[in-house]
């Protein structure tokens, strides 16, 4: 059976055969224990695995290779920067602020921190998704140790403005977090220059491997301080301990680079494929929707709605792609996504939202048998009684 085109790039990317040439050595002859220090075998490991963290630092624009904390995802770093700054602080009642859209790393952390005695507020956005200033500004208050807003929105692709909020958080005495799973490598990310204090970002949304991961903290002054979420052998400054998986580091830090030397063409071609797909889309059919904005999106993001079909039924349909109905993390339970509803749809909307995902992989024709496909299964849905039309 032929493989579907895939074009579900935001829950996972295929492992680039420069990252994997990359990582092989490491699974071979240089199989070493990076904390082995008496002998080569560890040198050589803990001399790959600081080449890797130097390499995520340029990257990202940190000052500090030591300010790179390996992890195995962003799931745990989103965890490690919320509740290990919510623990460390002096604060009675710690307080987070994040927003409704966030994904479930952060919210179900911000959770945690509510059943251990302290307090998150989920802020509204706007319709397009996004964080008004003003809004932030006004949740800041007594105890807020923490604020957390996701530089890229998975699900509608929104581009958050990281120093704008950095700079009120800054202003307030408040530490500013960012979940940038999907922008690192995707749009420029600068950590000083946007005034970010925690980063999560992680390697499989860069076509790396999966279960690597980095949570970059700030150094200099004033100090942050972090409560570990795991104890050990006192791995990263103490804060993950575990053998670090070399092989992974190489990776992660093969793909990042690769993304972000790529970054400036692949931004542009991903983008005139995205806004063709639209435009053909909407020459062809009436009440096509698009959710998120216009502009000042994630490249590769597309998120549509067809009026008066179901996207759980219209998906199988078209089994010869691979596309998401939203998050991965969420896209199995049935309900509406959470992402969504904060945006303020209607169920209807809500319902036939499907999410899109360019990738490094994706042409015109398969974006072009993509418009073909979507067109005649809306229509046939349209003209009928069947399940694909919305109750």
């Amino acid at each position: 059976m032929k493989r579907p085109i895939y074009l579900d790039h935001h829950a996972t990317t295929p492992l680039d055969p420069r990252v994997l040439d990359a990582m092989l050595p490491y699974y071979g002859e240089d199989f070493g224990n990076a904390s082995s220090a008496t002998h080569a075998y560890g040198w050589r490991a803990e001399a790959a695995a600081l080449d890797a963290r130097e390499r995520l630092a340029s990257a990202i624009g940190a000052r500090d290779p030591r300010e790179i904390v390996f992890t195995s995802g962003t799931t745990e770093s989103d965890n490690l920067a919320l509740l290990g700054v919510a623990r460390a602080s002096t604060h009675a009642t710690p307080h987070v602020v994040t927003t409704a859209i966030e994904h479930p790393a952060v919210l179900d952390a911000g959770r945690a921190l509510e059943r251990e005695g302290g307090r998150q507020s989920s802020l509204p956005v706007d319709s397009d998704g996004r964080l008004a200033p003003e809004t932030l500004a006004a949740a800041c208050g007594e105890g807020t140790v923490l604020v957390s807003v996701g530089a890229a929105t998975s699900e509608v692709g929104t581009l958050q403005p990281l120093e704008t909020l950095a700079g009120l958080c800054h202003e307030r005495g408040v530490l500013f977090h960012s979940d940038a799973a999907q922008a690192v490598g995707k749009v420029p990310i600068d950590v000083v220059a946007q005034g970010i204090d925690l980063l999560s970002f992680c390697a499989h949304k860069l076509y790396g491997p999966k279960g690597i991961g980095a949570l970059y903290v700030r150094g200099g002054r004033p100090k942050i301080r972090l409560a570990p979420l795991l104890h050990g052998g006192g791995q990263e400054g103490g804060l993950r301990p575990g053998t670090l998986p070399v092989a992974l580091c190489v990776g992660f830090a093969t793909a990042v680079e690769l993304c972000v030397a790529e970054l400036a063409k692949e931004s542009q071609r991903l983008c005139a494929l995205r806004d063709g797909l639209f435009d053909q889309l909407v020459a062809e059919l009436p009440g096509v929707m698009r959710n998120g904005p216009a502009q000042d999106r994630l490249p590769g993001n597309l998120n549509l709605s067809f009026a008066g079909v179901r996207a759980d039924a219209l998906l199988p349909r078209l089994p010869e792609f691979a596309l998401s109905t939203g998050s991965a993390c969420s896209s199995g339970s049935g309900k509406p996504s959470h992402v969504l509803v904060a945006l303020g749809f209607e169920e209807d909307r809500m319902r036939g939202a499907i999410r899109i995902g360019l990738g490094r992989g994706t042409t015109q024709e398969d974006l072009t048998l993509l418009a073909r496909r979507l067109t005649e299964e809306v229509r046939a849905a349209r003209k009928s009684d069947a399940t694909l039309a919305v109750r």
